[in-house]
């Protein structure tokens, strides 16, 4: 997704004008893209800010990544269904999902093959932190197997093996199973069935956290960080696949109620008001009311968040966008969101080689002192960005990945729906045609 401005703007084909129009090339949404930078570097900030400052406050408010990781799913969600469905209709691209199996496997191989040359190169670091934590060598094989078949989100106790952000990938998988479909079912309702999907989607949401905060009485506890009476409730609340599945719907959703506007909608409030009340909401662990990562995400930063998203979306259609569309929309924004994928898949591997403490001590004689982490940050970001250039933007790369979909979709044909069926409509299409 690219592209704001007045050179970009395209009137939004209405459900009576021709087919051809409803389809014409969508406006480019660069803003969308921009976003991802201001999500993945706090989210980076929180994994490691430990080893960066002892200052209470700034550690209670800064190590909320959990609550950041939805604007993720909503994203994933959003960019799903704008790329997918068609502009002004209630229906999806058929073409997209004509090869439902191809579709998935594409999705897959979009970070895959980043998610296996980490853990491959990171492999001898990875075995070392297990065996160094005295894991046998059959868990740590059972590690290396979760970790590359993305299956660890599954497993409340091995969530965080190896490369502990990928969870988020074995999530995203699990999604992107379903989206075949659960984006064309999105695609036929109307704005009133939307609304009524999205209440819902947020209230069962909101159910799964008010469950895990009854069960446990959880709170924050000693200083800041948080502390629960067993953990693999809280990694299945943080973690589980189902979660993301909802949450990627509600982005999915968010998407066609701006795609099913009438005319050119102006954003009914400067999103600029939304987007600070949604990291507002992380000011909250300071309060008296101390709410956990849980219910902040799902009771206050996810509505926000989303309803950020869709007035940010029609702000960049509007002949004159606000300052902070501009500015994500920006070169600079859109550079750093397109550095946001590596970034998140390569800061766990290198944290780990500085700040876990049995591999530190052996390659440095000690963890990193706190006056090191700005430097930690820009390696972060300096990888990130000859990453993506040399790996994620490689077209060879690239055509190796397309390949290899289209190798596994060819193996996996009938797993998403029924090819049968299928070649007998298309039969019935050309007698028709005869």
């Amino acid at each position: 997704m690219a592209g704001t401005g007045k050179s970009d703007k395209v009137a939004v084909p209405m459900p009576s004008e021709t087919s051809q129009a409803a389809k014409a090339k969508k406006p480019r949404i660069d803003c969308i893209d921009g976003c991802r930078f201001a999500l993945v570097f706090p989210i980076i900030l929180g994994h490691f800010i430990r080893f960066g400052t002892s200052n209470r406050l700034l550690l209670k408010l800064l190590t909320q990544e959990n609550v950041l990781v939805g604007g993720f799913f909503s994203i994933s969600g959003y960019v799903a269904a704008y790329t997918t469905t068609i502009l002004g209709e209630r229906s999806h691209d058929a073409k997209k999902f004509k090869d439902p199996e191809l579709f998935f496997w594409q999705k897959v191989m979009s970070y895959y093959p980043l998610h296996f040359v980490v853990s491959t190169v990171g492999a001898p670091l990875f075995i070392a932190t297990d065996r160094l934590m005295n894991n046998s060598w059959r868990t740590t094989g059972m590690h290396a197997c979760l970790n590359y078949s993305l299956l660890q989100a599954w497993f409340p106790s091995e969530a965080e093996i190896w490369n502990p952000p990928t969870w988020f990938l074995s999530a995203l998988t699990f999604a992107n199973v379903t989206m075949p479909t659960v984006l064309p079912a999105v695609a036929k309702l109307s704005k009133d069935g939307l609304a009524k999907l999205m209440a819902a989607l947020f209230s069962v949401s909101l159910l799964q956290k008010l469950s895990y905060s009854q069960a446990w009485k959880f709170h924050c506890r000693g200083e800041y960080a948080e502390r629960t009476a067993h953990p693999y409730l809280w990694n299945v609340t943080r973690f589980h696949p189902f979660g993301a599945l909802v949450e990627i719907t509600m982005g999915a959703a968010a998407a066609r109620w701006v795609m099913l506007d009438k005319d050119s909608q102006r954003p009914s409030m400067n999103p600029l008001w939304l987007f600070l009340l949604s990291y507002a909401s992380l000011g909250l662990r300071l309060t008296s009311l101390n709410l956990n990562d849980a219910m902040i995400r799902s009771l206050l930063f996810m509505p926000l968040y989303t309803k950020f998203l869709t007035e940010v979306h029609r702000d960049c259609l509007s002949e004159r966008p606000h300052l902070i569309t501009r500015f994500f929309g920006s070169k600079t924004m859109t550079w750093l969101g397109s550095l946001a994928f590596p970034m998140f898949i390569l800061h766990g591997p290198m944290g780990q080689i500085f700040y876990k403490k049995k591999i530190a001590e052996r390659l440095w004689g000690g963890i990193m002192p706190k006056r090191f982490f700005p430097v930690y940050l820009l390696l972060v970001v300096l990888f990130g960005h000859l990453t993506n250039e040399f790996f994620v933007k490689s077209k060879r790369v690239q055509q190796f990945s397309a390949r290899l979909a289209q190798a596994l979709a060819s193996r996996t044909k009938g797993m998403l729906h029924d090819a049968v069926p299928l070649k007998r409509e298309a039969s019935n299409e050309k007698l028709a045609g005869a």
